[in-house]
């Protein structure tokens, strides 16, 4: 009964959802029938899983999506933890998270603007006399390890994962800190045995959250990138919008691999909340 408000809200995401993966689902499969092609078939997948291209798409979204989380996810925790000590005044907390209302396609942008080899820094560097032209200055764009895209989003995401911590920091008894302290422990002791697992349930809510994002972003590999390797929805993208339309089957397929990716985190991240919960 306590779903009964929510419910024609989730009988319309799940018909958008449900059906557009269906029908993603079947295209992948070579169900097109404006081409004549009814028969299912998993072409596209055996095509798909022996490409060089796809292994090193996959490498590298995994690769993004984890380290970004990471970083993100580290650099939250320590803000928060900074912001509750200072007393999480309001203005602080509003400066904290004015990157949250920034789309990722802006934030890619001024991400370029600032820190391509013709950007600002390097035009500071250079003003400075620390470089003498932008061949000096790092290429942190377009780099094969995506140290592009990691950078925009673990600036972008560390105030999503950090104020969601800190929402956690501030329901917090602080007895429970007193008394660990007069129990004769250290503040690393506090934080690794107090603070962290209590915290530990926003943490990795907002953790789940950033790398199912990471996962499927497309504007910031796509702007941010090397052209190859590329992460799986810039693959995805490029196949799907490919001349020959017989590419579209492999274009689903890699779209199909991308969630069932997201659908495996969310079914682990449930059953892990689960069973801490019965525990």
């Amino acid at each position: 009964m306590r779903l009964l408000p929510f419910l024609p809200a989730l009988v319309v995401t799940a018909l958008l959802f449900g059906g557009g993966l269906l029908l993603g689902g079947l295209q992948s499969l070579g169900y097109a029938p404006a081409l004549g092609q009814t028969a299912l078939k998993l072409d596209a997948y055996r095509d798909l899983f022996a490409d060089r291209s796809f292994w090193a798409a996959l490498g590298l979204t995994a690769w993004v999506a984890t380290a970004s989380t990471f970083l993100a996810a580290v650099f939250g925790t320590a803000f928060a933890l900074l912001l509750q000590r200072a007393g999480a005044g309001g203005r602080l907390r509003f400066l904290f998270g004015l990157t949250l209302p920034i789309p990722h396609l802006v934030a890619s942008v001024l991400t370029l603007l600032l820190i391509s080899q013709s950007g600002l820094l390097s035009r500071l560097t250079l003003a400075a006399g620390i470089t003498s032209g932008p061949q000096d200055f790092p290429a942190l764009l377009y780099d094969r390890r995506g140290l592009g895209i990691l950078l925009e989003l673990v600036w972008k995401e560390t105030p999503f994962i950090g104020l969601n911590v800190l929402a956690a920091l501030t329901r917090l008894d602080p007895r429970l800190n007193e008394v660990a302290r007069t129990l004769g422990a250290g503040r690393w002791t506090r934080l690794v045995r107090v603070t962290l697992p209590l915290i530990r349930p926003a943490l990795l809510s907002s953790g789940i959250l950033v790398f199912a994002f990471s996962l499927s972003s497309f504007e910031v590999p796509a702007l941010l990138g090397a052209t190859s390797p590329t992460t799986l929805p810039v693959l995805a993208y490029r196949a799907f919008t490919d001349t020959d339309l017989s590419t579209r089957a492999e274009a689903l397929a890699i779209s199909m691999v991308v969630a069932a990716l997201g659908g495996a985190l969310v079914w682990g991240y449930v059953r892990a909340t689960g069973r801490g919960g019965r525990g």
